[in-house]
């Protein structure tokens, strides 16, 4: 797909819109605007200590779900497809909030996070398939069961848990920044997982046409399949473990990029991961300034964006057809 946009001024776009969601991020605030270098020492301490790692969490969830996002669509082949709506999200936040519960502390939070992703992802395709061969249909029709199943299920250890810590673990799971902290651990896989997908922009690009055109240019699809099954719950994971489940970013972001800059997997991705983390950042700053002194969840503001951008997507797909 040719995009109408010079390339450069394209990424010089969304460098620019990155840079600025973290800068108002950082600097706006419930008092108004206040900059580490001119504030006082107190308010210097809360831009660095509270609003920059919160800036950064957003951008590398942003990051890690648009990413996932564009994976799940080439699987699918359907621009339809997110880790929210298959299940994915709610997956992982299952197993995570199972492991809170549970107070399974040797078990790390980002790796039951994973384990429930990539169940959900399995369960999806071994069910969609049965007997017969996969479809688009039956992919987001099980995917949609998937998620209604574990969203019951959270439900009913809501309804077990303490009540103490109840209003925690509701904003959590609407997708929540506010008690995140900043780990280098989160820029490792992101930086290793983009460097990676992009290596394999290729292989994206050739699987994006289906596994016949991808036997016919000898790229082994059923391989590329589980690398790419592995490589979306990984994110979905460690997306769900920094700030819970967000919904609709991940469905979104590849949408918007892929009418911008192409559908070239060598510039979609990294244009996704760009534009995602800037676009978590703004909602997550709009989500704590709205109605300052109170916070909303940050995925109930994605949810908004989303939910009407989907259906709009589902109105033009039917059309399609």
């Amino acid at each position: 797909m040719p995009t109408p946009f010079h390339p450069r001024l394209t990424w010089f776009a969304l460098i620019a819109l990155l840079l600025l969601s973290l800068g108002l991020a950082t600097s706006l605030g419930s008092s108004g605007w206040s900059w580490p270098w001119t504030a006082d020492a107190a308010m210097s301490r809360v831009v660095l200590e509270l609003r920059l790692p919160r800036a950064i969490a957003a951008l590398v969830t942003g990051s890690l779900l648009a990413v996932a996002g564009c994976l799940m669509q080439v699987l699918l082949r359907n621009p339809l497809a997110d880790p929210y709506v298959l299940g994915l999200s709610g997956g992982a936040s299952a197993f995570a909030l199972a492991g809170m519960l549970l107070g399974l502390s040797w078990l790390p939070i980002p790796v039951l996070a994973f384990l429930g992703a990539l169940l959900t992802t399995v369960l999806v395709f071994v069910l969609a398939r049965g007997r017969g061969a996969w479809s688009t249909t039956r992919l987001l029709l099980t995917g949609v069961v998937m998620a209604a199943g574990w969203g019951a299920l959270i439900s009913l250890m809501l309804a077990l848990g303490d009540d103490a810590s109840l209003r925690g673990m509701l904003y959590w799971l609407m997708g929540d920044l506010s008690h995140a902290g900043l780990s280098p651990l989160w820029l490792l896989p992101l930086i290793t997982g983009l460097t990676l997908l992009w290596l394999r922009a290729r292989s994206l690009n050739v699987l994006s046409s289906g596994p016949e055109q991808a036997a016919l240019l000898g790229e082994p699809s059923q391989r590329r399949f589980w690398e790419i099954y592995l490589a979306a719950s990984l994110l979905t994971g460690l997306a769900v473990a920094i700030a819970g489940a967000i919904g609709f970013v991940g469905l979104i972001v590849p949408h918007l990029m892929r009418l911008v800059v192409g559908a070239d997997h060598r510039r979609l991705i990294p244009a996704a991961a760009l534009f995602g983390g800037a676009f978590l950042v703004l909602a997550d700053t709009l989500a704590r300034s709205l109605l300052s002194p109170r916070q909303l969840p940050v995925g109930v503001l994605t949810a908004l964006i989303g939910v009407p951008l989907f259906l709009l997507l589902l109105n033009r797909a039917s059309r399609v057809r």
